[in-house]
């Protein structure tokens, strides 16, 4: 099956696989029933893949399948060591597994509290990066939406396998390029309103709420960032601005898959309130580069909106046509014409917290 007809939607009750005949997107599996699923991993050509679960009182628990989610074992959850009495910081206790992406032959979870973890064997162990994990800045990190930081963006690059760029909340931008031996933060250029106006440019106080890169060009990554939205064409040397309609302001960026130039963004009023402008629900597109921008309404809701998309609500195929969104109200699109107008797939999920297009 093509990889533009499968999605799967993770929600507070349970993993929901879609598949879609012509224009028509319709629920083909649910996994987990009843049980908050954070993140998946889509199936490799294989059929193998992961989802995580944060089962409140009872942890985090990650579970594994080899037939492309027909069936699922409960393997190793990432897990942190004993933490020294001495040690400064929020408590290395697990709280959530915010990010899965195939890294080379590795399966990377960015987690809350801001920890990087690898398996090599699809989770049957993992361990910490611990170079990663041991430098002095991570201390300066703090949490945006959750109380501790977390690693939500994990951005490997397609040709040079050594190299991967993640994004932390609230931590900046950091990149290795000896598959984590080493690190060092990339997110020059990025600002940060929240802080005191001298350490608004500290790169270790930024808050990158998502970022995504280009996979035909990957020098080209794009941030959707609490204070507005930032664009690197230099591989993640330096980032530059960009404005877009109604607000910058908003959590999701999905970027095609060939074109650097083409991005989409969901933005909201900011801060507290976190709903769609105007009470409605529109998709941000540039094509060229953040230059200009098609505000996207089309089979939106255009009144009386409360749709909010987490930082992994929106997702772009392989394709750079068909794109999925969720939201946190149980809401979800689609799109095959890249966003110029969307079909209601379900008004009835639980709230979503991420879509991937598989």
């Amino acid at each position: 099956m093509h990889n533009n007809d499968r999605a799967w939607v993770a929600t507070r009750k349970g993993l929901i696989e879609l598949r879609r005949r012509g224009a028509t997107w319709a629920l083909h599996h649910t996994s987990f029933l009843g049980e908050p699923v954070t993140m998946m991993l889509p199936p490799d050509d294989k059929g193998r893949m992961l989802a995580a679960l944060n089962l409140g009182h009872f942890g985090v628990k990650v579970h594994a399948s080899s037939d492309a989610g027909a069936t699922w074992q409960e393997v190793a959850s990432p897990a942190y060591p004993e933490q020294p009495k001495d040690a400064a910081g929020p408590p290395w206790k697990m709280v959530m597994v915010w990010a899965l992406e195939r890294v080379g032959s590795e399966i990377w979870a960015g987690t809350n509290p801001g920890g990087l973890f690898r398996s090599a064997d699809l989770g049957t162990s993992w361990q910490l990066v611990d170079t990663l994990w041991n430098r002095s800045e991570r201390l300066g990190w703090f949490g945006g939406g959750y109380d501790a930081p977390g690693i939500h963006s994990i951005c490997p690059h397609p040709v040079r396998p050594e190299e991967t760029l993640l994004g932390i909340s609230c931590g900046g931008a950091w990149v290795t390029r000896d598959k984590g031996s080493s690190w060092g933060l990339s997110a020059k250029g990025m600002r940060a309103d929240y802080m005191p106006a001298e350490l608004a440019e500290d790169q270790n106080t930024q808050d990158p709420h998502r970022i995504q890169r280009c996979a035909a060009q990957p020098d080209v990554l794009w941030c959707q960032h609490h204070g507005g939205i930032w664009r690197s064409t230099d591989n993640g040397a330096s980032w530059q601005e960009v404005k877009a309609p109604l607000s910058s302001f908003g959590f999701a960026v999905a970027v095609h898959p060939d074109d650097g130039n083409t991005a989409w963004f969901v933005p909201g009023v900011k801060d507290e309130r976190r709903v769609p402008v105007d009470g409605a629900l529109v998709v941000n597109r540039t094509r060229d580069g953040g230059k200009t921008f098609d505000t996207l309404r089309q089979g939106l809701p255009q009144q009386n909106a409360f749709d909010l998309v987490y930082r992994h609500g929106l997702d772009v195929a392989g394709d750079g046509q068909t794109l999925m969104m969720g939201s946190t109200t149980g809401n979800l699109w689609a799109t095959g014409d890249a966003g110029d107008s969307w079909q209601t797939v379900s008004t009835n999920l639980p709230p979503i917290a991420a879509v991937r297009l598989g």
